[in-house]
């Protein structure tokens, strides 16, 4: 979910942007095909941004994800207005939760830049690579990360409640990075697939990157069956993970469970059925 505000003071800007905790799908199309993702969004990790009159500046309270020329590239790239900044994150940078996009995005939009092609241009080349979250639904987008851009429509994610947090080190995004494994079969299985499938998609994405990248050790899908999970789900270049459930299924243990097992910033929250 995305929202912009614009102040009384047309000279001050405001915007939050919801992030995502790692991904349903990521990996090529084809052993030489782009490199493509479906996003896991989570309105519980946000980035939010202020501008105010005045000459360019940037706070940022708590982790820096932008130095002051960065920004000044970001804005000139995306024609958006200066001024003052403060950008503060509730998601961690290299968590796989969209740190970096989010934090573009919502300066960007705080700057008065609102069409998302012309966002998903400046991140890209201010990245290198670029999660859909200028975008309204970007689950409901098969993205081109390295690319910026759409490949194709996907339906609406039937609802569901998911439980996750963050498993392992911080891990920044390569841009230059494609070593991911073929997903071209569980993309076309993704058009016709019920929760049940979905969430069985999200598991073979995880368990397939999880292969070739690591780590061997990962606990979540050992919690995904102890719970009674439908599935599970990972940040494919980050320590986010998440648990798959039916509405209203998610166990009351599973927060401590998650929490026993080294995971942390816990969260639960509901997506999809709209």
């Amino acid at each position: 979910m995305i929202e912009t505000r614009v102040e009384a003071d047309a000279a001050e800007g405001f915007a939050q942007v919801a992030g995502h905790l790692g991904e349903f799908l990521q990996g090529r199309l084809g052993p030489s095909g782009p490199l493509a993702l479906v996003t896991l969004p989570c309105p519980a990790l946000r980035a939010e941004a202020v501008r105010r009159p005045g000459p360019l500046a940037l706070e940022q309270p708590g982790a820096r994800m932008l130095t002051l020329p960065a920004l000044r590239r970001l804005l000139a790239a995306a024609e958006g207005a200066e001024g003052r900044f403060r950008l503060t994150l509730d998601l961690p940078p290299g968590g796989g939760a969209g740190a970096s996009t989010a934090a573009r995005v919502a300066i960007l939009r705080a700057a008065g830049v609102t069409d998302t092609g012309t966002l998903a241009r400046a991140c890209l080349a201010s990245e290198g690579a670029s999660d859909p979250l200028m975008f309204e639904r970007p689950e409901r987008l098969l993205w081109a990360s390295r690319e910026g851009r759409v490949l194709a429509d996907l339906r609406p994610l039937p609802r569901m409640d998911l439980v996750g947090g963050f498993f392992g080190a911080s891990q920044r995004t390569d841009p230059a990075d494609l070593s991911f494994p073929d997903i071209a079969d569980l993309v076309a299985g993704w058009a016709t697939a019920d929760l049940p499938g979905l969430a069985r998609l999200a598991t073979l994405s995880a368990r397939r990157c999880l292969a070739l990248r690591g780590p061997a050790d990962d606990p979540t899908e050992a919690l995904a069956a102890r719970l009674g999970a439908l599935g599970w789900a990972i940040g494919h270049t980050g320590p986010a993970r998440a648990l798959i459930f039916p509405p209203g299924a998610v166990p009351p243990a599973a927060g401590g469970a998650l929490q026993a097992a080294g995971f942390s910033r816990i969260t639960r929250f509901r997506i999809g059925g709209s």
